[in-house]
């Protein structure tokens, strides 16, 4: 698994760590960490539906959270859980760009035990780095 959940940051918060050898293996990493705060199993969600997203940003921290907050939007309008199985980012003329395909299926209590509601991802600690491994993202969900 590579995201973990943090108890100690946020009381009424969910704080996660996420990480990848590349930056996308973090992006997929970290989208991953958000549904599965929401999902108690996330392999209980099956690919039946698919959704392209597409982000932009000056900054690849800002890149990330408008990513995951992609997700949060989908739930939200939709009632759809997902999960990103792939990211493609580029950057041209100072902006990068993020394009993923996420796959999942509308909320079912009773196949998905859900535990919190995510509202939305914050910019408190929130941060994205390079590390010798790989990179790095540090994430707080309002629930």
């Amino acid at each position: 698994m590579p995201f973990v959940y943090k108890d100690d940051v946020a009381l009424a918060d969910v704080a996660f760590q996420a990480w990848g050898e590349t930056l996308e293996e973090m992006f997929i990493s970290a989208a991953d960490a958000v549904t599965g705060a929401m999902v108690a199993d996330l392999e209980t969600i099956r690919a039946a539906q698919i959704r392209e997203m597409e982000v932009s940003s000056s900054e690849l921290d800002m890149l990330l959270f408008n990513l995951l907050q992609e997700i949060l939007f989908f739930k939200d309008a939709e009632q759809i859980l997902l999960r990103i199985g792939a990211v493609t980012i580029t950057s041209a003329g100072g902006e990068y760009t993020a394009r993923a395909t996420a796959r999942g299926e509308p909320i079912d209590p009773g196949r998905h035990e859900t535990i919190v509601d995510v509202k939305a991802v914050t910019l408190h600690l929130f941060s994205v780095e390079q590390t010798p491994r790989g990179w790095r993202a540090f994430v707080v969900l309002d629930v």
